[in-house]
């Protein structure tokens, strides 16, 4: 059987386009939010990236969790059990509701960790706000994400689309109003930009809702009937997801750690790194838009018991991951210089900054084959199941980077690019590992797949 299939790249494709929008329309969002943070200052642009991240972080375990509702949907879905997907929202939801306390906890105490890793003084109370006033979010990120994933999962993907292009569409203006005080608004600087992404947030859960509780969607899928807790469905939900939780957890906290290590080097280091992972997540984010929709392709045959298409989907994904990434290794090495002074700030120290975050975009290009490889092995282990092996494997090769770079960077005190080349290594080991499980085939065993469907 041929592992290349047209029929197979366009079922792709038309999942994956509006994934692709959607997540590009969130960096978007987020590299608007940065360059509005230019326009005051370099500082500014340093925080919303480490307050960011810290918010990221405390959510992540959580939000590792509940977006495998996902594969869980298309593994019910792929094996006709329609009635079932609905119920993995209504656990999802129940999940969400109690991860409550620990996220007002997370977000009351987590603003000191900026001061404690010696981040700048006059950084740290720009950090703080713009993190405690996202994690005011925090609870609607959660169900905002089980809905989406859920939408991901029975395969309409231009309904997530739409909710988040809206809401960002919301998100942009409404940011560069709060933040430079525009229609007669006080002007709230960095607290502004988080306040717009908190209320496009609550609007896209609104619009979420309404596809799911609209007609069509409530008697195809029996949604009233799923509104109970389902005990078998919640098993398989704490059993698969967990790990998957577990895993964005651990490997965010060793991120976050490498972030508020690497700007302990200063203002200047803090700022070329947050302009560089800027255009990394202009062409990192809509891997992600692929990762998620090979994760529901695959969980879709996965239910069907039908490998022959999963190879299709993993041969048809790989073609597109690493087409488009080796487009953008490129353009990046050609137009690194001009990218980076996108966020050109005032006066003079910018020239140190693009510097510095010039050579920083060599590694970007290094690792950008390995985030498409990363993103489709991934994707199809999860898809699958195979939840343990990748926890056990990423957070591993996370660890040792941190530890890593804890000694180059706060006991030998080395120049940032040996920081940044440790990070760009980790990113190519991870790749190899998932390829190496990838092309072994343990997680495509009947007997194993039989134990992943198992309530």
């Amino acid at each position: 059987m041929s592992i290349l299939s047209l029929t197979t790249l366009k079922e792709l494709l038309r999942l994956s386009l509006p994934m692709v929008v959607s997540q590009g329309s969130f960096a978007v969002m987020i590299f608007t939010d940065r360059w509005f943070m230019s326009y005051l200052d370099a500082t500014h642009i340093a925080a919303a990236m480490g307050g960011g991240v810290a918010s990221a972080f405390c959510l992540s375990l959580f939000m590792g969790l509940i977006t495998y509702a996902n594969p869980l949907v298309a593994q019910y879905y792929g094996a006709g059990a329609l009635d079932k997907c609905p119920r993995v929202v209504t656990q999802g939801l129940l999940l969400a509701t109690l991860c409550i306390p620990f996220l007002v906890l997370a977000g009351y105490y987590g603003g000191r960790a900026f001061s404690l890793m010696g981040h700048d003084p006059a950084q740290v109370p720009l950090e703080r706000i713009y993190f405690q006033v996202l994690m005011t979010a925090s609870f609607f990120n959660l169900v905002k994400a089980c809905l989406a994933s859920y939408f991901v999962g029975i395969g309409r993907t231009r309904i997530v689309m739409i909710a988040d292009v809206m809401a960002v569409m919301l998100n942009i203006p409404l940011s560069w109003m709060f933040i430079f005080g525009k229609f007669g608004l006080p002007a709230l600087g960095i607290a502004g930009a988080a306040l717009g992404t908190v209320v496009a947030t609550v609007f896209g859960v609104g619009l979420f809702l309404a596809f799911y509780l609209s007609r069509w969607h409530r008697q195809q899928f029996e949604v009233r009937q799923s509104l109970r807790f389902d005990r078998g469905i919640m098993r398989r939900y704490l059993r698969l997801g967990a790990p998957s939780g577990v895993e964005s957890f651990l490997n965010m906290a060793t991120f976050n750690l490498f972030l508020l290590m690497f700007q302990s080097y200063g203002v200047l280091a803090g700022a070329a790194m947050a302009i560089v992972f800027n255009w990394d997540m202009l062409s990192f984010i809509p891997l992600i838009g692929l990762n998620v929709s090979v994760m529901s392709l695959i969980g879709r045959f996965v239910g069907k018991r039908d490998m022959g298409q999963a190879n299709k989907v993993i041969s048809s994904a790989f073609i597109l991951a690493l087409g488009y990434a080796g487009v953008l290794v490129v353009v990046f090495l050609l137009f690194r210089m001009t990218l980076v002074n996108v966020f050109r700030t005032p006066g003079t120290e910018f020239d140190a900054i693009a510097e510095l975050a010039g050579k920083m975009m060599i590694g970007l290009c290094t690792y950008m084959l390995a985030d498409a490889v990363i993103m489709v092995a991934g994707g199809t282990l999860r898809g699958a199941g195979d939840t343990r092996w990748v926890m056990l494997t990423s957070i591993t090769l996370h660890w040792l980077m941190v530890v890593a770079q804890y000694y180059v960077i706060m006991v030998l005190k080395l120049e940032p690019l040996v920081s940044w080349w440790i990070f760009v290594a980790m990113l190519l080991s991870i790749a190899l590992a998932y390829l190496w499980r990838l092309l072994g085939g343990r997680w495509r065993q009947p007997e194993r797949l039989a134990m992943v469907m198992r309530e």
